[in-house]
């Protein structure tokens, strides 16, 4: 058939073609194949699979593509990355999607950032911390080693630990290198806190203590307590320092000359720690940018305004149990909006602005678990055995690393948390340096601190 003869009959078969049903046009289609040699077999089969596959990434506006690729979880997209580089590219270019995967594995998101590629290198990072996390291979540890007797008091900050003993000495270590800075002759140290000058020392001796930390003397010394002041914090900018004693009483203290502005009474037991901290919400009781200052004994936490040292009455007292039959973890962590502290009965959340309880979180066998610290996403929790890290939105411990035979203290003093921030959210930064710390029966101190990334 001549080609200008063939084209017609086709356009004539087509047209039929179109007008039939589609159980005509099923049949028709079964009939020519029927009469079809293998050559045009061939030909179909080489051809099905392109005629009925179509790239809808290719074919699709680039929006649309996007909206539909933040629907998958972030291990179906990156197999979707190797179908081809079309795929690849546009994948990669989804920057929500990558931020949505990452803000689910906890990490924090600078919505700043739109650069596509960073997101997703960012959650490639994510996922391999998670999984060192979940495997337990994402800590190791190292050891201090230099005083001569128990050490007692711990205390952090950027990247540097102070260590107080009953060795009558007091030290200063950088955590990265393992290096001692500062070494200063002390009283027994029960507690302490420090900056780039100064060392704060609350003492067995029933009296705290301020030093120099490039000469080792002794600036301030604060006498009044009639117990062992197990608790120390100060604030540079109200020159106010306070101490809670086994005396049952909260100092509050002029920083810079030493005198004694007010003792806070009520409590019932041991004041194993207070924490003065600037106020974050509103309430009938207080304003942001106040500053409050938190006690806590065996049972109770009490709350005081600070700057109004006359007649300065507790705000209010938060316990667990009405009849004291539960009794407080001696650690607690107050950021200005809530309080939190634990007990055997679990992880308590207080809602500053209010007084209520939020949460009570309880972990299995959660009567021997304590708190180190708490944030937005995670909190870190230890026991006898392990140290944990809990998921604070599915309440569920993601990963756990086992810890040494430690010094007990009914204090809490002798152990701490190290970098907070990433209990915020991981963000591929922040996950480096000191985790925990614990003072060991041979008088070093134990760290744990970040592995670094693979």
């Amino acid at each position: 058939m001549e080609k200008k003869d063939f084209e017609a009959w086709l356009d004539n078969i087509s047209i039929a073609f179109l007008s039939l049903t589609d159980l005509q046009k099923n049949e028709t289609l079964d009939h020519l194949i029927s009469l079809s040699g293998a050559v045009q077999l061939r030909h179909l089969s080489n051809n099905l699979e392109i005629l009925l596959k179509r790239d809808f990434l290719k074919l699709l506006p680039l929006e649309l593509s996007f909206y539909l690729l933040k629907w998958l979880d972030p291990q179906t997209l990156l197999t979707c990355c190797l179908v081809s580089k079309q795929w690849n590219k546009v994948i990669s270019a989804c920057t929500e999607a990558w931020q949505t995967a990452c803000k689910n594995l906890g990490w924090q998101i600078d919505d700043s950032v739109q650069d596509p590629l960073h997101w997703k290198k960012v959650y490639l990072k994510a996922i391999l911390r998670m999984k060192q996390l979940k495997d337990h291979e994402a800590f190791e540890t190292s050891s201090l080693i230099g005083h001569s007797a128990r050490v007692y008091a711990l205390y952090y900050k950027d990247g540097l630990l102070c260590t107080g003993s009953d060795d009558l000495s007091a030290k200063l270590w950088d955590v990265s290198t393992g290096q001692c800075i500062y070494g200063i002759q002390t009283h027994t140290c029960a507690a302490v806190k420090f900056d780039e000058q100064k060392l704060v020392t609350g003492s067995f001796d029933n009296t705290v203590a301020c030093w120099e930390w490039s000469s080792g003397a002794k600036t301030q010394h604060f006498r009044g307590h009639s117990g062992a002041v197990f608790s120390v914090d100060y604030n540079d900018e109200l020159d106010t320092l306070v101490s809670g004693s086994a005396d049952f009483t909260v100092k509050v203290w002029a920083l810079s000359t030493g005198t004694c502005l007010n003792t806070l009474t009520g409590h019932t037991e041991w004041v194993t720690k207070v924490v003065l901290q600037k106020c974050k919400v509103k309430s009938l009781m207080h304003s942001p940018g106040d500053y409050i200052l938190l006690s806590a004994d065996k049972y109770e936490i009490k709350i005081w305004p600070i700057g109004r040292e006359i007649n300065c009455k507790c705000l209010r007292t938060l316990s667990v149990s009405e009849d004291r039959s539960i009794s407080l973890q001696p650690r607690l962590h107050f950021d200005g909006k809530y309080i939190v502290c634990s007990s055997a009965l679990g992880l308590y959340q207080w809602d500053f602005a209010s007084y209520d309880i939020l949460r009570v979180i309880k972990p299995p066998d959660f009567s021997n678990v304590s708190l180190l610290g708490f944030g937005e996403i995670f909190a870190l929790l230890f026991d006898s055995r392990y140290l944990y890290i809990m998921d604070l939105r599915t309440e569920k411990l993601i990963s756990r690393w086992p810890l040494p035979e430690y010094r007990k203290s009914k204090r809490g003093s002798s152990f701490l948390a190290g970098e907070m921030s990433w209990l915020n959210g991981l963000n591929g930064q922040n996950d480096t340096g000191l985790v925990f710390a614990t003072s060991m029966p041979d008088h070093s101190i134990h760290l744990v601190l970040w592995k670094e990334h693979g």
